[in-house]
């Protein structure tokens, strides 16, 4: 099996590192300006004469690229695997997909908590959950200066509304398509961006439960965490410390702990869900009903 990576920015050097390391797979190339020892490179997609040569591609480009390259990749090839790197678009766009399979880079889904959460949810009635997510910017990458980084600017598709589009993409795989959506995206902090720092929005699903949700690049606190409420129980699911507790009504608590992570694990189950033909991956349409969900936000705060 051959993989074409396009853009080897830190997210397409992750999975490369991944992807080196799965057996079925004999050759990864890339398409980017950088001269990479001992690994076949092009400086553009157009450059790539044959692209019916490789079976798998990641779009790990900057956001605003995503649109022109899936469609050049729909127009010129049949039948192939193509992975795009979440969120799918900077905002809103319509797109029609007809030759080939997309998935959605939506990492999480691929977490242990969340996936026993979605289990937990066939006998449970949902009527509240909060969703909190933070990590100061400047901590992130602490290797690059945060103020060049796409997260800070704008027009690259930064933002923490986009960056963080984890939260809305399973807080609608776990309840359902958010609506009635209530919301404040700023920039409020003194960190030198001119994205949103701080996105919080209020909305409910289609059974009628409340979804309370909150993500920001300005606490130096980190953290992320799920408290979520049925007529049973209450559940906190702490994404960091891989805790899952349930408390009952008469306050009987039951406490659930996963084993850390390691860093590329996710990854790893992430692809290897793609190329066995699992169902676990974020598909083309729900990503589509995330960028719905972000449009509704941007445009309640263009103001």
């Amino acid at each position: 099996m051959k993989v074409l990576i396009i853009g080897y920015g830190s997210i397409g050097k992750r999975h490369f590192e991944v992807l080196s390391e799965f057996n079925t797979i004999d050759r990864i190339d890339l398409v980017t300006k950088q001269n990479i020892k001992n690994v076949i490179c092009y400086k553009n997609i157009h450059e790539v004469k044959d692209l019916n040569q490789y079976d798998y591609f990641i779009i790990a480009s900057e956001t605003n690229k995503h649109y022109e390259q899936l469609i050049y990749l729909d127009e010129n090839l049949k039948d192939k695997k193509i992975f795009c790197e979440k969120p799918l678009f900077n905002k809103e766009k319509k797109i029609k997909i007809l030759n080939n399979d997309i998935f959605i880079g939506y990492v999480l889904r691929f977490h242990p908590l969340l996936q026993k959460l979605k289990n937990i949810l066939q006998n449970e009635k949902v009527i509240n959950v909060n969703i909190k997510c933070g990590q100061y910017l400047p901590t992130w990458r602490p290797t690059v200066d945060y103020r060049k980084s796409y997260s800070a600017i704008k027009s690259q598709g930064g933002g923490v509304l986009l960056d963080l589009s984890h939260e809305i993409d399973y807080a609608q795989w776990l309840f359902g398509k958010i609506k009635d959506i209530k919301s404040y995206q700023v920039k409020i902090s003194d960190l030198e961006i001119d994205s949103d720092d701080l996105t919080m929005f209020l909305g409910r699903v289609s059974n009628g439960a409340m979804i309370n949700l909150s993500i920001d690049y300005i606490s130096k606190i980190t953290h992320r965490t799920i408290i979520m409420d049925t007529l049973d129980n209450s559940f906190k699911i702490d994404l960091i410390a891989n805790t899952l507790m349930q408390t009952n009504k008469n306050g009987k608590i039951k406490l659930i702990e996963e084993k850390a992570l390691e860093r590329n694990d996710m990854f790893i189950s992430m692809h290897k869900s793609i190329l066995n033909n699992e169902n676990t991956n974020c598909t083309l349409k729900e990503a589509l009903d995330i960028m719905n969900t972000i449009t509704i936000i941007q445009e309640q705060n263009n103001g």
